[in-house]
C-alpha cells in the first residue's frame, strides 16, 4: 500500500449519525402529527377500532418497507407517507353505502388510478392539469371541518382542549416542526391521567392485520375513490416530486407514482386508504441536515422507513388509547395538524383573482358536506367549481 493510499480516509458505508437522526425525526414527526387524522378518517367511513388499527399498521409498515426498497434502489432519499388530506377527505365524507367494505373497494380503485397515472402519462398530466384554484379549494373544503374541531373542543372540554392548544402554540413559536407532536404527547398524557383503560383488553393492544373483503359501489367510487385519487396526486405526489427536484434529485416520476399506487393496493385490503410520496418529511431526509454528502442522504429515508415499520407495530395500542378518549379531543389534535395545510390550500384557492369565484364555489360546496345520490361533497364541489371555471373562461374567450 502506497503512502498516499494509506492517507485516504476510510469510506463510510453505513448511515451517518446525522442521517440516523434525520430519519428517526422524519418518521416520528410524520407518524405523530397525523395518525389521529388517519384513524378519524377510517372510522368515519365505517371502520371498527380493530379495522382502523389494522389500516394504520398496514399503511405504516408498507410505506416503510417501500421507502427502504426505493431508497436503496435509486440511492436517493425517497420517502413515502400516508395521504393525510385523503384521510381528512374520509372524515368529511362520513359513512358510505355498503359500509367499510365499500370504502375498501374505493381504496383499491384509487390505488389502481394512481398506478395508471404512473404508467399512462396522459392520466398523470390530466391530474396535474386540474386548475390549481379548484384543487386547492376542494382540499380546503375537505379540511375545514377538522380545522374547526379545536374551537369546538374548547366549548366541550375547555380544560383539556386549552391545555393541548397552548402546548401546540408555545412549541410552534420555537420550532413549528415539533408543535403537533408536542400536542399529541400532551394529549396522550392527559388521556392516560384521566381515562380508565382498565376496560381495554390487553390482547387488543397486539398488532393484528384485519383483512376486509372489498365491495364495489358506484357511489363509493365516485364519492371516495375519485376525490381520494385527486387529492393524493395533486396535494401529495406532485409536491413530493417537487421536494426531490428542489434538492437536485431527478427520479422518474412515473415510476415512483406507480410504486405508490402498488403500495396503496397492498395496504388497501387491510384497511389502508392511500400511500404517496412524502413532502414535508421528505424535505427532512433530502436536506443538508440529513448528510453533507447528497449521495448519502438516502440513508435518512432508509432509517425513516425502518422507524415507520417499528411505529406501525404500535398502531393497535395507539388506536385503543384513542378509542377510549372523547372523539372531539382527537379531532382537535387532527385539526391542529392540518391548520398549515388548510391555510396553504385556502391561499392557493383564492390567489388568482380571475378564478377566485370558481375557487369559492368549489370550497363552499365541498365544505357544506352535501351528499347527492350518495356521493360526497368533494366530488360535487369540484363539479360546481369546474362549471364556474369553464363559464368564466368561455366568457373571457368570447369577449
Amino acid at each position: 500500500m502506497s503512502g498516499s493510499e494509506a492517507m485516504q480516509p476510510a469510506v463510510q458505508r453505513g448511515p451517518s449519525i446525522a442521517a440516523v437522526a434525520a430519519g428517526v425525526l422524519a418518521a416520528s414527526v410524520g407518524f405523530a402529527s397525523s395518525f389521529a387524522v388517519v384513524i378519524a378518517g377510517l372510522q368515519a367511513v365505517g371502520a371498527s377500532p380493530a379495522q382502523a388499527a389494522s389500516g394504520l399498521m398496514a399503511l405504516a409498515v408498507v410505506k416503510g418497507v417501500c421507502a427502504i426498497y426505493l431508497s436503496f434502489k435509486h440511492r436517493m432519499p425517497i420517502s413515502l407517507a400516508w395521504s393525510t388530506p385523503g384521510a381528512a377527505l374520509l372524515a368529511s365524507s362520513g359513512a358510505v353505502e355498503g359500509g367499510f367494505s365499500a370504502a375498501v373497494g374505493a381504496f383499491l380503485v384509487s390505488g389502481l388510478l394512481i398506478v395508471f397515472a404512473g404508467l399512462w402519462r396522459p392520466l398523470g398530466r390530466a391530474v396535474a392539469a386540474i386548475p390549481a384554484p379548484l384543487a386547492n379549494a376542494m382540499l380546503a373544503g375537505v379540511l375545514l371541518g377538522l380545522c374547526l374541531a379545536p374551537v369546538k373542543a374548547v366549548a366541550e372540554l375547555p380544560a383539556f382542549a386549552l391545555t393541548i392548544i397552548v402546548t401546540w402554540a408555545i412549541v410552534a413559536r420555537f420550532k413549528r416542526l415539533y408543535a403537533v407532536p408536542a400536542a399529541v404527547l400532551m394529549t396522550v398524557v392527559l388521556l392516560i391521567i384521566s381515562t380508565d383503560l382498565a376496560g381495554q383488553e390487553i390482547g387488543s393492544l397486539w398488532p393484528i392485520l384485519v383483512p376486509v373483503t372489498p365491495s364495489f359501489s358506484l357511489s363509493a367510487i365516485i364519492g371516495i375513490a375519485l376525490p381520494l385519487f385527486i387529492v393524493t396526486m395533486a396535494s401529495q405526489n406532485i409536491p413530493g416530486m417537487a421536494v426531490l427536484n428542489a434538492n437536485n434529485y431527478r427520479p422518474d416520476p412515473g415510476a415512483l407514482f406507480t410504486w405508490t399506487g402498488l403500495c396503496s393496493l397492498i395496504a388497501a385490503p387491510f384497511g389502508g386508504h392511500a400511500l404517496n410520496l412524502a413532502a414535508i418529511t421528505a424535505a427532512i431526509c433530502a436536506g443538508d441536515e440529513a448528510d453533507p454528502d447528497p449521495k448519502r442522504r438516502y440513508w435518512a429515508a432508509v432509517i425513516a422507513g425502518i422507524s415507520y415499520v417499528v411505529l406501525g407495530l404500535s398502531a393497535a395500542a395507539a388506536t385503543a388509547l384513542l378509542a377510549a378518549s372523547p372523539p372531539i379531543l382527537i379531532q382537535a389534535v387532527a385539526g391542529l395538524a392540518l391548520l398549515g395545510a388548510f391555510g396553504a390550500a385556502l391561499m392557493g384557492a383564492m390567489a388568482d383573482q380571475t378564478n377566485r369565484e370558481a375557487g369559492v364555489v368549489t370550497f363552499l360546496v365541498t365544505a357544506s358536506g352535501i351528499g347527492l345520490l350518495g356521493i360526497s361533497g368533494a366530488f360535487w364541489g369540484l363539479v360546481a367549481g369546474g362549471a364556474i371555471y369553464a363559464l368564466t373562461h368561455w366568457r373571457a374567450a368570447a369577449q
